[in-house]
Parts: structure tokens; C-alpha cells; sequence
């Protein structure tokens, strides 16, 4: 030990400052990154899962062979079992019905005419045997003289209203969780999200921003022909008894072209009217997704495809693999399939 006090003292204050140094720099020190919330919380951990978040990462990380420019982050989704609810009825078809007998007050020759008169009966069996005839006719009857504006309005009021008679939840809180999820992860990776659904576009634009976040301008759907009328409350669009566009099938990626005028980089569906719009879009240049949801949870959900009138999926099926498109199995890769009410 030092016998000389002064020179014991300076050393015991350099030894001091030297750890209090030490402790503020640990302090400084930046920590170790926390591990990254799961942006997919409802997926089961598999192939299906994995893929989109290597594909997400890819296209994103700058200097990546396979990076895409923001402007060209497209991805496109349908909607009526992709997204919402589909089986057994269209959930705009339900609306349909609805509408036609609110409205049948004020047309009485639909009691004795065919389709409306089963829908007035409640024989869904005669509304069957109509055909897709008939289920033009009665969705024109139910969306036509109305003015845009108005019909959101009549569609936003009978989504508060209405439930289904499975689930006895409204028709749009029987969203997918898993898909809710993926829109807002692929949203915060500066992806634009569109939907493109052979639905109505009036019917579909009452909900899709509330809903889904996806606002009216990135809606694509089937459309009816329109007028511009000038009336005592000011100008208006109103909608005409007349199928301008359908949005289905080949349909759809010629909407895509015509509307967003980029080829989509990702796609999702679940039946063989998205065909055309996945094979669009997965074969493009660089890195592309294309990913089909396969309704086989009869528990949870509903389980149909091949021999399905709604939704149904047998090219897909057979095709799927070959395309190089994921197959999403509702039973295993989904944890939960519906959000809980809030």
C-alpha cells in the first residue's frame, strides 16, 4: 500500500470518477433490439405464413435483387370469401333480398311475378330456379333510380341492422382476422391495397374504408350504368337498371389494367373468378405472390370448392401448384377466423 496519503486519495478519486464514468456510458449505451412484434398474430406458424413475411422482406429491403419501388407495391385482394363471409349466400345478395321487400310495397306486380314473387314467399328453392337471370333482375330491381350517395346510406344502415343468421353477428364484423392482418401489415411495408370483387362497387365502397381501410378509389368491383341528373337537391349520379362492367373473371385483370394501370406484384382469392387475376399478377417480372383461401373449416367456418355454386374452386385446386401459389388452409394456418366483437 502507498504510505503517501495525498498520492492514496488522487488515486481513490480517479478510481471513483472512472466508475461513475463507466456507469453513465452503460447508461448511454444503446440496448440490444427487441425482438420484432409478430405482424401476423393469427397465423399458425407454417410454409404459408413464412412465405408472405420472406416475400414482404424481399421486396422491401433496398439493394434486395427482388426490391420494388413503392410505386409499383401493388396488391390485390377480392373480397366476398377472400376477405368477408361468402357462404351459403352472398352477403350483398342477403342485402338484395332485404331491399326487394322493403320495396315491395310500392310494387305490387311483383307479387305475381317471377323471381320476386318467391322472394316475397320466402321460397328460396323458386329464387334458386331463376338463375342467374334472376338474380340480375332482382339485384337491378334493389340498386337502380337511386343516387349513389343515398345507397351507400341505405347499404351502411342495413349492415347496423342486419345479421347473420348463422354467426347473429353483423354481416361485417364476419371478417377474416388473418386477412384484416396481412391489409395492415402489407399497408405499413408501403403497399397499396386494392380490392377487386365481383360485388357491386356502390355496394362494396359503403363499408371497404371503414372496414378494411382500403379507401373508395382502390375499389374495383362490378358496375351498373349511371346517369348524371340535375334535381331540386343538386346534381346527383343515380344508378341505372343496366350491367356496365362485370368485374369477374377475365374481367378482372382487364379492371386492373384499365383502373390502377400497374400490374399487381401480390394477389389473394379463394375461387376460380380469381384465376384470371392471379395468373395476371404472379406472371409478371421479379418476385410475385399469389395465394388462394381454401374454405375447409366446416367447424369455424364452412368448408366447400370443387362442387360449390358459391365461391366454387376446382381449377384452382388442380392448378395451384403448378402456378406456384400458396394454398391458405383455413383449419391449419388460421389460429382464429373472426375478430371478436368489439
Amino acid at each position: 500500500m502507498d504510505s503517501n496519503p495525498i498520492r492514496t486519495l488522487i488515486s481513490r478519486r480517479r478510481w471513483l470518477a472512472a466508475a461513475v464514468l463507466s456507469t453513465a456510458l452503460a447508461a448511454c449505451a444503446p440496448l440490444p433490439p427487441a425482438p420484432a412484434a409478430d405482424p401476423l398474430p393469427s397465423w399458425n406458424d407454417g410454409a404459408n405464413k413464412q412465405r408472405i413475411v420472406a416475400f414482404v422482406r424481399a421486396v422491401t429491403t433496398e439493394g434486395s435483387r427482388d426490391y420494388v419501388a413503392p410505386a409499383d407495391r401493388v396488391a390485390v385482394f377480392d373480397n366476398d370469401g377472400t376477405l368477408w363471409v361468402e357462404y351459403p349466400m352472398y352477403t350483398q345478395f342477403a342485402f338484395v333480398l332485404d331491399r326487394i321487400r322493403a320495396l315491395a310495397p310500392q310494387r305490387p306486380e311483383w307479387n305475381d311475378k317471377e323471381p320476386f314473387k318467391s322472394v316475397l314467399a320466402g321460397d328460396m328453392r323458386g329464387v334458386a330456379a331463376s338463375g342467374e337471370k334472376g338474380m340480375i333482375e332482382l339485384l337491378l330491381a334493389a340498386q337502380s333510380g337511386i343516387d349513389t350517395a343515398t345507397f351507400r346510406a341505405e347499404v351502411s344502415r342495413w349492415l347496423k341492422e342486419a345479421r347473420d343468421p348463422r354467426f347473429k353477428r353483423p354481416f361485417d364484423t364476419l371478417t377474416y382476422q388473418p386477412m384484416l392482418e396481412l391489409l395492415r401489415y402489407l399497408q405499413a411495408n408501403g403497399f397499396k391495397n386494392y380490392i377487386v370483387s365481383g360485388g357491386s362497387v356502390e355496394f362494396m365502397r359503403a363499408f371497404t374504408e371503414r372496414v378494411y381501410g382500403v379507401p373508395n378509389e382502390r375499389v374495383l368491383g362490378t358496375r351498373q350504368k349511371a346517369a348524371f341528373e340535375v334535381k331540386a337537391g343538386g346534381p346527383q349520379i343515380v344508378m341505372l337498371p343496366q350491367i356496365d362492367f362485370v368485374n369477374d373473371k377475365d374481367g378482372k385483370p382487364i379492371n386492373i389494367e384499365a383502373v390502377i394501370g400497374r400490374r399487381p406484384i401480390a394477389a389473394f382469392g379463394n375461387s376460380d373468378g380469381d384465376f384470371a387475376m392471379l395468373q395476371w399478377t404472379t406472371t409478371g417480372p421479379g418476385a410475385r405472390l399469389g395465394m388462394l383461401v381454401h374454405h375447409d373449416d366446416a367447424a369455424r367456418e364452412y368448408a366447400y370448392d370443387r362442387n360449390s355454386s358459391i365461391g366454387r374452386l376446382a381449377e384452382g385446386l388442380d392448378k395451384y401448384q403448378a402456378m406456384g401459389w400458396g394454398l391458405i388452409g383455413m383449419k391449419n394456418d388460421w389460429k382464429v377466423v373472426f375478430p371478436p366483437l368489439p
